[in-house]
Parts: C-alpha cells; sequence; structure tokens
C-alpha cells in the first residue's frame, strides 16, 4: 500500500502528495510521513499597510499575531503526537524567522485626551514549531558532508546532495548530527529522538522548489514545474519513503495488530479514559464554535479601522458604517445613469458624499469636480428639490500612520471647497469619532457631529471627543 505524504507550507512538484497551508488546523496523524518548509513569511508579507517593524524585525498586528501563534502552537502538538504514534516527520531546514508578536496586554499612561495605549509584544519564531526547541544560526551555503559511519541519510544525500543547500546552523541538546559542513563540522542536518515516542524527527539541508532552476515561466504568462523539478521530486519521495522504512525495521516497537481492538482485551481504564476524552472532544467543539462566532464579532467590531488605511470600495463601506454611527440615514446610490459614492441625511438636510484615499499623496481638487457633478446630477433628479450639500471624505497618505501624515487637502481643494459650499472631512476624524460612539450612546455629541459638517465650507473641525473610561 503506497504511503501517504503530506507536504506542509511549501509547493512540490507532485501529485502523489498532499499540500497543507502553514495555517491549516490539519492532523499529521492522517499521514505515514510528513515533510514541513518552516517559512512564516506568509503571516506578515501580506500586510496592507506593508511590513511595520520593531528592533529590525518584522512586527504583527493583533489578528496575525493570534494566527501566528495558533498555527506554532498547533504544528508543534501535531509534531509530537505524530512521533509519538510511530511517525516520521523531515524539516527542510529554511532560515530563522524572527518577528515580533502582540502579547495581548496593553499599558496606559496619562489621562484623558493625552491617555495613551501601549502595546505589548515578544519575540517569536518560525522553529518554535519543534517540539522542545532547537538552537539555530542563520548561514548560507553548500559545501557539505555526510558525519559518522552508517549514516540513514547515505542513499538519499547521493541523490540530493546537489541540489542541496544549507541555510542554518544547529545546536542544542538533543541534536544527533547527520549532515555537516566540509570546514568547520558545524552541524546543518540531524536527527531527534523523544523520549516514549517511537517516531524519529528528521532535519534535511534546504531544498527550494521554487528556485529558478525548478520553475519556469508559460508563454501564457503562468508558472510551470520544470522537468529537473519533476525529477528531484521524485526522487526526494523515494528517498524519504526509504528512510521512513529503514527507521520502522529498527523500531523495536511491533505495530498493534487489528484484533487487538476486539472488545475482550479492552481494559476498564481505557474504557473510563476514552470516555474523558469524548467528553474534552464535545467541549473542545463547543469552544471552537463560541471562538469562531466571536471572531466574526470581532471583525465587524474592529472594520471602523478600516478608516485609517482603506481606499476605493471598501473605504466608502466602512464610511457608510460610521455615518450611520453619527446619526445618519446613509448608503450608496446606484441608479440607471448616476452612481454616488455615498448620500445620507438626518433631519437638519441631505448630503453627498465622495471618497478618496492616497498612497503617498494629499487629496487634490479632481475629486472635488467629480463632487460637484454629481450633486449637480442628484439634483437634476425630478425627485429631488433641494440641492444636497456636497462631502469630500479624504483618507491622505493613508499607507502611514496618522500621527505621521502631512495637509489631507492641497491649498487648491481647501479653497474650492470654501467657494462651493462643500465640507472637507480626514477619515482619521472620523475613525476617532466612531471609535467613541461605537461604545457609548451619545445622541447630543453626535447631533454637534452632525452639526459642524452642516455649517462647514472647507476641513471640518469636529467637536472635542468626551472622555470615556478605558477599561483597565
Amino acid at each position: 500500500m503506497p504511503k501517504k505524504i503530506g507536504i506542509i507550507g511549501t509547493p512540490f512538484p507532485s501529485d502523489d502528495v498532499e499540500f497543507v497551508s502553514l495555517d491549516a488546523d490539519k492532523s499529521l496523524l492522517d499521514f505515514d510521513i510528513s515533510v514541513f518548509n518552516p517559512d512564516i513569511s506568509e503571516f506578515y508579507n501580506n500586510e496592507i499597510f506593508g511590513i511595520k517593524e520593531y528592533l529590525g524585525k518584522p512586527c504583527l498586528d493583533d489578528s496575525k499575531s493570534f494566527k501566528l501563534k495558533e498555527a506554532l502552537s498547533h504544528w508543534q502538538k501535531e509534531i509530537l503526537e505524530a512521533i509519538r504514534a510511530g511517525k516520521t516527520i523531515f524539516i527542510l531546514l529554511n532560515k530563522l524567522q524572527e518577528v515580533y508578536v502582540a502579547t495581548g496586554t496593553k499599558t496606559f499612561s496619562g489621562t484623558g485626551r493625552n491617555r495613551q495605549a501601549t502595546r505589548h509584544v515578544a519575540p517569536a519564531s518560525n522553529y518554535e514549531l519543534i517540539p522542545g526547541g532547537i538552537e539555530v544560526a542563520n548561514s548560507e551555503g553548500t559545501s557539505m558532508k555526510l558525519h559518522g559511519k552508517d549514516n540513514i541519510l547515505a542513499t538519499y544525500w547521493t541523490e540530493l546532495e546537489p541540489v542541496s543547500e544549507f541555510r542554518i546552523l544547529l545546536s542544542g541538546e538533543g541534536i544527533q548530527p547527520l549532515i555537516t559542513t566540509k570546514t568547520g563540522d558545524k552541524t546543518v542536518g540531524a536527527y531527534i529522538k523523544y523520549k516514549d515516542a517511537p517516531g524519529t524527527l528528521i532535519l534535511l539541508p534546504y531544498i527550494n522548489f521554487e528556485g529558478p532552476d525548478f520553475v519556469r515561466e508559460t508563454k501564457a504568462g503562468d508558472e510551470t514545474w520544470t522537468r529537473k523539478a519533476i525529477q528531484t521530486s521524485k526522487q526526494f519521495i523515494t528517498a524519504i519513503i526509504g528512510i521512513d522504512n529503514t527507521l520502522k525495521e529498527e523500531c523495536e516497537s511491533t505495530t498493534p495488530p487489528e484484533w487487538i481492538i476486539n472488545e475482550r482485551y479492552i481494559l476498564q481504564k481505557e474504557l473510563q479514559i476514552k470516555d474523558e476524552l469524548q467528553v474534552l472532544d464535545q467541549n473542545i467543539d463547543t469552544i471552537q464554535k463560541q471562538k469562531e462566532q466571536l471572531l466574526q464579532v470581532l471583525n465587524t467590531e474592529t472594520e471602523i479601522k478600516r478608516l485609517l488605511y482603506e481606499k476605493g470600495t471598501p473605504l466608502e463601506a466602512v464610511i457608510i458604517k460610521s455615518l450611520r454611527l453619527i446619526g445618519y440615514k446613509a448608503s450608496r446610490y446606484r441608479g440607471e445613469d448616476s452612481e454616488f459614492d455615498v448620500v445620507f441625511e438626518s433631519e437638519d438636510r441631505r448630503l453627498i458624499g465622495e471618497a478618496e484615499g492616497k498612497d503617498k499623496k494629499a487629496i487634490n481638487i479632481d475629486k472635488l469636480r467629480q463632487l460637484e457633478m454629481n450633486i449637480q446630477e442628484d439634483y437634476a433628479r425630478d425627485e429631488v428639490t433641494v440641492m444636497a450639500k456636497g462631502v469630500l471624505f479624504g483618507n491622505a497618505y493613508r499607507l502611514l500612520p496618522p500621527e505621521g501624515r502631512s495637509d489631507f487637502f492641497t491649498e487648491k481643494c481647501v479653497t474650492a471647497a470654501k467657494t462651493n459650499n462643500i465640507a472637507l472631512v480626514k477619515t482619521t476624524d472620523l475613525f476617532h469619532i466612531s471609535k467613541y460612539l461605537s461604545s457609548t450612546e451619545d445622541k447630543e455629541f453626535a447631533k454637534k457631529c452632525r452639526k459642524s459638517i452642516l455649517d462647514t465650507n472647507g476641513i471640518v473641525s469636529f467637536p472635542d471627543i468626551p472622555e470615556i473610561k478605558i477599561r483597565e
């Protein structure tokens, strides 16, 4: 019967294996052999702000921090569980990746409007997924040799040495060298055995299956595997299956036969423990559902943060949500001939808004012209009897922290807005107002905010936000 192989965290040029993402909740007990590429860059390389840093290393936001810590904890437990079940786990030794993650705690300083929150972070690395931990240091090279006699990697090394490279040096208690550097005898490949666990964790020099020799671009612009990649993948699979077979033969324990599960051999304490495990599984399912529900609520509640960094349709959507918090009836308008980002009204007046986000610039007069055209189009409709007031919502320099941004609107834009009865609203101001109103029903303050928008031609200056007690 063919062995089932799981490849975790890296694309692989073979249909004979199952690919598993590093952020999946997959059980390694489904596989006879598992292969890891501990590359955690997917948890921070797609940050919408760009990569934030702390002490020169990537610093993850709260959401990514939670996901990374959860993934590392999950795989550490799965690796140990699989090794205890007699499985063989291979890890392709990619470079050490160190990041900072949120601890979930904050401290506060100052009072009133000067009150500031300090977010606490802690270091984390991709190699925390290895049970018991190992010591690693980044170092790159290709000059390696097998260590000692009767090396279990002998056949593997004959086939795969030419495509192998070392990216880290290994050390630490429990590390049994298998491959070392030719100069200096530094350990770059090894195995680890765990107490009371018949399986083995094997640490291999890295093979870059996404390198230029293994991936090529088609005429259509897509990427596909090269012939060398497919050949290497076959050699790799054959070699690790051979290693797994050798380890199984050397293992003194015998795999339990199928007949051992017959009820006549079941122990009383075994039944009791299985009943307790079943109860725990049910509790875990309940907690997992509660967690998923809370995460959905959290995502909804934190949407207003998009006022600080979004553009386009996502920015329009969160502006509408914010305006509703302020007390407006707000929605997009999509007619046969016209489309407006947002139409909103209260007991005071009807308004039309246009939203604009700029990566590295202030909001210029172009968007103001569009808004003026929208107001005229709206007034031309038969059912409209009073011309709406225009509001331009601007998220300038959106990829920078709000405190580091320059003027949101150009001088021309401000002058034209004053002349044409148009209010200019910074979405960062809208965020702080929404943050306050999302936690309190202050109708009087909301009314003052609506009045500020209605009475202002040019940049809106909102009333001071009342102080609220922050939960310690």
